[in-house]
């Protein structure tokens, strides 16, 4: 294999690849970044097994087709402080040589056989999506899926279409994120996968392009997205989702319309009190005015006040400060509106369009 390619778009590939691709493994051959030349373009791949990435380069030229295997991490370090234009990938036996102008390493090869195989997009049963879209579900989400251990379905984002709607929806037991648009697809089509977190993180950092039209598409395995440089697959999570729909709660008794970006100061400001092990705030509501307040043993209290139009009786509900965070700094518009029945009851925040977010509070003293 022998190809001249452009320094910058090798270096973004070869990072954009390298960071599916584990540092060590049972498996030593996915340690390694896959590079397939064919006559007109330079495809890199990488897997972990649960997320794979295959990125083309167009602009190069190909003097030898091949295959080869080089290791991901030396790769990526060496191209990523090369400085000239150009860059020669050189195989030469059981070697590659990475050299552009007076720079060169001669990087051992290994066995492409050893390398699984990787899937190819399908475009039946694909829809498309603009990348920004796509990408901003993706971060108003899966900052609510469970990390702890158990709960195994709960450690992925449902994707699911129904009614010409995408829907992205995650929960850990305590919060609940849910997010929809309007998708492009035939009427009565219906899909539902649930895609572990740690497998969509890859998927956002290949939409450089947030006006780019991409497609996602479903099948019984795995989700994919297709760009026009770059596809990505991730293994589907086996499991029952929870049926978030009898979460989300009806239309509260108490509403607020609150300064998103003043509240999320304030709690930040009041819950320096609390300690690691009791992360609690006391939110209590009267006519046009919120108090914030917050108390540790041993470590003291804080309060904190702010406007804020509220509609309802007198009433307090306690809640982990840094749920009501998390989801406050998706918020779309300068003011949230927050509502809840009592304080036993879920409180759901308005983040913007087709965006809900349920928090559950805490039924113990702050």
């Amino acid at each position: 294999m022998k190809v001249l390619c452009n320094r910058e778009q090798l270096r973004e590939g070869l990072s954009i690849v390298s960071s599916v691709i584990p540092s060590k493994s049972t498996r030593p051959a996915i340690e390694n970044v896959c590079l397939v030349a064919t006559e007109n373009a330079l495809e890199l791949v990488g897997t972990d097994l649960e997320v794979a990435i295959r990125f083309r380069i167009d602009d190069v030229k190909v003097a030898e087709t091949g295959t080869l295997l080089v290791s991901a991490r030396v790769a990526n370090d060496f191209v990523r402080d090369l400085t000239e234009e150009t860059v020669t990938l050189d195989a030469t036996g059981d070697n590659c040589i990475i050299s552009s102008g007076g720079d060169r390493a001669e990087l051992v090869t290994v066995d492409s056989d050893e390398f699984p195989v990787v899937a190819r997009f399908q475009e039946e049963n694909s829809y498309p999506i603009l990348a920004e879209t796509f990408s901003k579900q993706v971060s108003r989400t899966a900052f609510a899926a469970a990390r702890e251990p158990g709960r195994y379905a709960m450690h992925g984002v449902l994707i699911e279409v129904e009614e010409s709607q995408l829907r992205l929806v995650a929960t850990d037991g305590r919060r609940l994120a849910v997010t929809s648009t309007l998708l492009d697809c035939p009427d009565g089509t219906t899909e539902r996968s649930i895609v572990p977190t740690k497998g969509l993180q890859p998927f956002t950092r290949i939409l450089t392009d947030p006006m780019a039209r991409v497609r996602i598409s479903f099948d019984e395995t795995q989700f994919s997205l297709k760009t026009d440089q770059a596809e990505i697959f991730a293994r589907l999570i086996d499991g029952e989702f929870p049926k978030y729909s009898q979460v989300v709660p009806p239309e509260g008794e108490c509403k607020i319309e609150i300064d998103a970006n003043l509240l999320i100061s304030k709690l930040r400001l009041v819950s320096t009190v609390t300690s690691v092990d009791a992360r609690a705030v006391r939110l209590s509501f009267a006519e046009d005015h919120l108090e914030i307040i917050a108390k540790a043993a041993g470590r003291g209290e804080a309060t904190a006040q702010m406007e804020a139009n509220y509609q309802g009786g007198e009433v307090d509900i306690v809640f982990n400060p840094d749920f009501l965070i998390d989801g406050l700094k998706q918020c779309e518009t300068d003011t949230v509106n927050f509502e809840f029945t009592d304080r036993t009851s879920p409180g759901k925040f308005q983040l913007g369009q087709g965006y809900i977010y349920v928090v559950m509070p805490i039924t113990i003293d702050a």
